[in-house]
């Protein structure tokens, strides 16, 4: 029924290392963005929550307009890999830009940034989109499809765990005691090694034609008939897993800084977070055993413990149990983010069977606006808290109201989201008929070849 082996172990890892490169900048951004506005440049956290939820708004719009952009695109390349060579460059440059801090009055500051932090997620958005929208083109196999996109997350966590371990050793060695010089060099490197990542990926990838509609331009509004109520659920799911994403990464220093007195573990704890990989290393396994919904719940019940014996740590100031929570967080959470890029694949081929129209990039974009839209919410939500309860990064301790926020960001915001994504999974029926969907598709493909040749 399923090809099998379509995918070579060079092409999976030049696929990975794309993820890779742009991890280098995105994780850069997600995780340290928020601490660089408002303790490097100075930048009020409420005008930065602010800034979050409208950039990432605007942003995930315009992942739409990138999907529909890809499905027209026509080359000899295909339509997701001329976008690795057209923009690794501008991606790395803006990526720096992001990173600087010109000298300008208040009004001045939060201009640059919106400015910046715009364009970068615009290049992000096109470069980004095909890295995910190519998947059903790489396989029609949804095993082989979990396996490449574990590969994917794996070499995309490897990217993460560099940002974010290394960046704060990084910003104090190239900074010497400066630390917005040494921001702005250590993007500069991560944005240098990203750039033959993505040209190695274009050059060792390819996009094969399972379905009839695979070369052809696909109007919008015949795109729209394309959506359907797992895509729903799968997009609702990606929502949330992006808005803890964010405010668990981005509230990780604040947490750790002024909860904990222990900023000096920062590396520690992000590396913990990277169990991840050992989870993903698994998820061919337990799929191939549970099935990629039932994974994905497993993962979520295990990262929700770990969220409650960081709770406890904190209780207690106990530091192992703090360590012992975010690591099985860590493996917990290794288990979803693939799997929702995989499921997605398998959404756009009951989309065509549903609808008879194969919208890739425009079912993979809806989901990408659902995981900008869900950083925005968590960007914003995590720093409009900073705000309401008083941070002030000029003391050495915060106050209780503000340690109380920190927590909720830290804790209790990923407690609730993946509470109410596991009871929604429930609704989730589409990997039981998955193989019966191919089947047909091929069977209706194999139909309109041979009236072709009739005809």
């Amino acid at each position: 029924m399923y090809k099998v082996d379509q995918v070579s172990w060079k092409e999976r890892i030049s696929y990975g290392l794309a993820d890779t490169a742009s991890n280098l900048i995105f994780v850069m951004v997600s995780t340290y963005l928020l601490y660089f506005y408002t303790d490097v440049y100075g930048i009020g956290a409420g005008v930065v929550g602010t800034l979050f939820l409208i950039v990432r708004f605007l942003d995930a719009g315009t992942d739409l307009l990138a999907g529909y952009v890809i499905d027209r695109t026509s080359t000899k390349w295909g339509k997701c890999r001329p976008y690795f060579l057209w923009l690794a460059l501008p991606f790395a440059a803006v990526g720096v830009l992001t990173f600087l801090t010109p000298d300008l009055d208040t009004q001045g500051k939060i201009l640059f940034a919106y400015s910046s932090y715009i364009l970068l997620g615009l290049i992000y958005t096109f470069i980004n989109i095909p890295l995910s929208a190519m998947l059903p083109s790489m396989s029609n196999n949804p095993q082989e499809r979990h396996e490449v996109t574990s590969i994917r997350m794996i070499f995309g966590q490897i990217g993460g765990f560099i940002v974010s371990v290394a960046t704060l050793p990084l910003v104090a060695y190239l900074g010497n005691g400066n630390d917005a010089k040494g921001f702005a060099l250590t993007m500069t490197v991560f944005g240098i090694i990203s750039i033959p990542m993505f040209i190695n990926a274009f050059k060792n990838t390819k996009e094969r034609e399972y379905y009839n509609s695979s070369k052809k331009s696909v109007p919008l509004k015949d795109g729209m008939k394309a959506f359907n109520i797992p895509w729903l659920i799968i997009f609702t799911a990606k929502l949330a897993f992006f808005f803890v994403f964010i405010i668990r990464n981005q509230t990780t220093v604040y947490f750790l800084k002024y909860n904990f007195g222990r900023e000096d573990i920062v590396p520690v704890v992000m590396a913990l977070n990277y169990l991840t990989i050992v989870s993903l290393l698994l998820i061919p396994f337990v799929t191939k055993r549970l099935g990629g919904k039932k994974t994905m719940q497993f993962g979520i019940v295990i990262a929700i413990a770990g969220s409650l014996i960081i709770y406890f740590s904190s209780i207690t100031q106990s530091i192992p149990l703090l360590l012992i929570g975010v690591g099985l967080g860590g493996l917990g959470l290794g288990f979803v983010p693939s799997l929702l890029f995989s499921l997605i694949a398998d959404t756009i081929d009951y989309g065509e069977w549903k609808s008879g129209v194969r919208a890739t990039g425009l079912l993979y974009s809806g989901s990408t606006f659902a995981a900008k839209f869900g950083m925005g919410i968590g960007g914003a939500a995590g720093a409009w808290l900073l705000a309401m309860y008083h941070y002030d990064p000029a003391l050495t301790q915060q106050s209780t109201e503000t340690l109380k926020a920190i927590e909720f960001s830290f804790i209790w915001f990923p407690v609730i989201s993946f509470a109410l994504v596991l009871i929604l999974l429930q609704f989730y029926k589409l990997d039981k008929i998955h193989a019966q969907v191919v089947e047909d598709l091929k069977n209706r493909n194999k139909s309109k070849k041979d009236l072709a040749k009739e005809a």
